[in-house]
């Protein structure tokens, strides 16, 4: 199963260019009821990606979600070239399903060359090979969580620590949530899409510190929660059919909204990128 939906999402990051920087996109074989984000976010940067000159890396993303997506339409990606030099580059991507406008993603592109390097340190935590795999963590909870039972999963997790629906099952509390990502297969050679990939997977985890800060739990309770936008910067190149270790916290939250950070790590401990996602998130005590 978890081959073919790594397959899948190779499908879903192999856009069709229909026009002079116009792209369409589809969606896979399980969705969510709404566009999941993570794939929105990363077809848009493929598709910004493929107007630019392959020698300017990535530096920046910053998406702003407007609608919700319909998995049973597919995605137009309209790219407009804002800004192109030879070591900088900027771009806008609309996404629309007919007349709707569901999210606007800038893409900046920098070739900086050598300079200071600084960077915080990845936490201690144990390797991926020591770690059960999700489908694990998820037995026995098929009924609690069957989102994420049911979900495509392309990417291959392993919890450093107890995911949010075990750790409420114990009755605890966590500031932090930390895992080791991989795809479950072997990449092209395309650092467009180990990007992409990073940028899919970056909307996994990053707001489940929001909710188990304070011992809540997908699937136990009842909470509402809807990214409203989602910024992802990159610091060095990144192969993502490696092991890759993605440590989130949330700094805030009040007024129904949520603040979620994240670090990407590879094995020898450099950061790979930043991630900052802002979201509504409701909770309704009692059911």
């Amino acid at each position: 199963m978890s081959s073919s939906d790594f397959q899948e999402l190779l499908g879903i990051l192999d856009l069709r260019r229909i026009g002079d920087d116009l792209f369409a996109g589809s969606h896979p074989s399980k969705n969510p009821v709404r566009t999941f984000g993570g794939q929105l976010m990363a077809q848009a940067f493929v598709a910004a990606s493929r107007t630019v000159d392959d020698r300017i890396s990535p530096s920046a993303l910053s998406v702003h979600f407007i609608a919700g997506g319909n998995p049973g339409s597919d995605l137009e990606f309209r790219v407009v070239r804002l800004r192109d030099e030879r070591r900088f580059a900027n771009r806008r991507v609309d996404v629309c399903q007919g007349d709707d406008l569901l999210t606007t993603a800038m893409v900046s592109y920098m070739n900086g060359g050598r300079g200071l390097e600084h960077g915080v340190e990845p936490p201690d935590v144990p390797g991926p090979d020591e770690l059960p795999r999700i489908d694990e963590l998820l037995h026995g909870y098929e009924e609690t969580v069957p989102h994420f039972v049911n979900a495509l999963r392309p990417i291959d997790w392993r919890y450093t620590n107890d995911p949010a629906w075990v750790m409420r099952d114990k009755g605890e509390s966590l500031h932090h949530n930390r895992v080791w990502l991989k795809t479950e297969g072997t990449m092209p050679d395309d650092p467009v899409l180990h990007c992409a990939a990073l940028v899919y997977s970056s909307d996994t985890t990053v707001l489940d510190s929001i909710i188990t800060t304070h011992g809540l739990s997908w699937g136990f309770d009842r909470i509402f929660a809807a990214t409203m936008n989602h910024s992802v910067w990159f610091h060095r190149p990144v192969r993502f059919d490696e092991w890759v270790l993605y440590s989130t916290s949330s700094p805030a939250a009040a007024e129904s909204r949520g603040l979620g950070t994240g670090h990407f790590f590879d094995r020898s401990g450099a950061l790979l990128a930043t991630v900052a996602s802002d979201a509504v998130v409701k909770y309704f005590p009692g059911r």
